[in-house]
């Protein structure tokens, strides 16, 4: 092995360590925040973060056709989200049951609570009706779209 070689293999090593303990801090520490392997990994091939204009994702094949709620666990005038599944169900007025996707339009939240005929966003503070997802307060422009369900006698399911 030649000294020149020796010099890059050092200069190269000592580079990698220089960045991995200086990456990944807020206050320049050199304590790294995030694990090495996050670190020294190509960048990320994950799908980009949910769109307002992308269509939310359908139900798993298991979660289809399953039962998620009894009619009477659903509020009239009301509703009841159900995260897991990412839909949330109403009931506008009563015996008529409707489902929209729980994600937000505007940023790609979860809808987090559903009172005074809205769905409603804590992350901005958008709001939607439960009888046709359309927004009631912004900053989302776009409603929340209607996601499938089969109301047989008592039962609910996603369709």
């Amino acid at each position: 092995m030649t000294q020149g070689s020796t010099r890059r293999t050092v200069l190269a090593t000592g580079a990698v360590a220089l960045v991995a303990t200086g990456c990944g801090t807020k206050d320049g520490s050199g304590n790294a925040e995030s694990s090495p392997s996050a670190e020294t990994s190509p960048p990320s091939q994950a799908s980009p973060p949910t769109t307002a204009s992308a269509p939310s994702p359908p139900a798993s094949p298991s979660a289809a056709g399953r039962v998620l709620t009894r009619t009477s666990d659903i509020p009239e005038g009301g509703g009841t989200i159900f995260a897991a599944q990412k839909v949330v169900v109403t009931q506008p007025k009563k015996g008529e049951f409707k489902a929209f996707s729980a994600v937000c339009t505007h940023q790609g939240c979860t809808v987090n609570r559903v009172a005074d005929g809205t769905i409603d966003c804590s992350c901005h503070g958008s709001r939607f009706r439960i009888a046709d997802g359309s927004v009631a307060h912004g900053p989302a422009t776009r409603p929340l779209p209607a996601e499938p369900i089969k109301v047989e006698g008592n039962s609910i399911s996603l369709a």
